[in-house]
C-alpha cells in the first residue's frame, strides 16, 4: 500500500480484525456484483470506497426516472437513458479512483456468466427476478464461489450468504423454480427507499467479512427485516434433501 492508501483505508486498518493484511486482502479481490439498481447501488459504493480492488459490475438496464428514488449511484436526472452499469462505473471511479471497475452492460448468457464467477472471489446477487437469481446461484454452487444475496421490497428485506464450499444450503432451497416475479419486484410492489439502502449495506459489509474471513459471515442464515417495526429476525436454512442444485440425496 502506498501512503495515500494508508490515509484513504486508516479508519479500516486501525480495526484489530483488519489491519494492514485485511486491507491488502481486499485490495487484491474480485467481486461481481449482478444488478446496478436499489440493491446494487450501496453494495458497489461500500465496496469501492472500502478498497475493493477490482470490481465487475454488470446490468444490461438504462436509467429512468422512477429509479431514483433509490438507486443512488445514478446520482441525477442527467444519467436517465444511459447504461447503468456505464452509470455506475461513473459514479465509482470519482469515488474512489484508485480501484478497478469493470462494467458489463449486456446481458450475460450462461457461459459468459460461468467465465465471470469464475474470476470472482465473491460474487453479489443483487437482481430481481428468480430466472437470474437460479441461474446465478447454481453457478456459484458449481464454481464453489461464495454468493451473498439479498432482496427488498415495501418496507422488507432479507439477506443470506451461500459459502458453496460443498456443504450447506443453496438459494434453490429457500425458493422453489416456480417462484412468481410480479409478487417481488419494486414495479409492481413499491419499496421505502433506505429499505434497499439497508439490505444492500448489509450485503457490502458480508461481502467483506467473507474476503478478510473475519467475524461471522451470514452463511446459511436468513436474516429478515420487517422496517415497519424494524424487527429483525434471523433463521438458520437447513439443506433441502429434494433440492436439485445442492442436495447430494437428490442427485443420486
Amino acid at each position: 500500500m502506498n501512503d495515500d492508501q494508508l490515509l484513504r483505508y486508516s479508519r479500516q486498518i486501525m480495526l484489530p480484525s483488519v489491519g494492514f493484511e485485511g486491507q491488502e486482502k481486499l485490495l487484491n479481490a474480485r467481486v461481481l456484483i449482478i444488478g446496478m439498481g436499489g440493491l446494487g447501488s450501496p453494495v458497489a459504493m461500500y465496496l469501492a470506497a472500502a478498497g475493493i480492488g477490482h470490481l465487475v459490475i454488470c446490468d444490461f438496464d438504462d436509467v429512468d426516472l422512477s429509479n431514483l428514488q433509490r438507486q443512488i449511484i445514478h446520482l441525477n436526472e442527467n444519467r436517465i437513458g444511459v447504461n447503468k452499469a456505464e452509470s455506475a462505473k461513473q459514479t465509482l471511479e470519482q469515488l474512489n479512483p484508485q480501484i478497478k471497475i469493470t462494467a458489463l452492460t449486456q446481458k450475460l448468457d450462461k457461459k459468459n456468466l460461468i467465465e465471470q464467477v469464475q474470476c470472482a472471489d465473491v460474487v453479489v446477487d443483487s437482481t430481481d427476478n428468480f430466472d437470474s437469481r437460479f441461474m446465478l446461484n447454481a453457478i456459484c454452487f458449481e464454481q464453489r464461489t461464495p454468493l451473498v444475496s439479498g432482496a427488498a421490497i415495501r418496507m422488507e428485506g432479507q439477506v443470506i450468504v451461500f459459502a458453496n464450499q460443498g456443504e450447506g444450503p443453496c438459494y434453490r432451497c429457500l425458493y422453489k423454480e416456480d417462484g412468481d416475479d410480479t409478487a417481488t419486484t419494486c414495479s409492481e410492489n413499491g419499496v421505502l427507499s433506505p429499505v434497499v439502502g439497508i439490505i444492500g449495506s448489509i450485503q457490502a459489509l458480508e461481502t467483506m467479512k467473507l474476503i478478510m474471513s473475519i467475524g461471522k459471515p451470514l452463511v446459511s442464515r436468513l436474516l429478515l427485516l420487517d422496517a415497519f417495526t424494524m424487527d429483525w429476525r434471523s433463521l438458520k436454512l437447513p439443506v433441502d434433501r429434494d433440492c436439485p442444485v445442492c442436495s447430494k440425496h437428490s442427485k443420486q
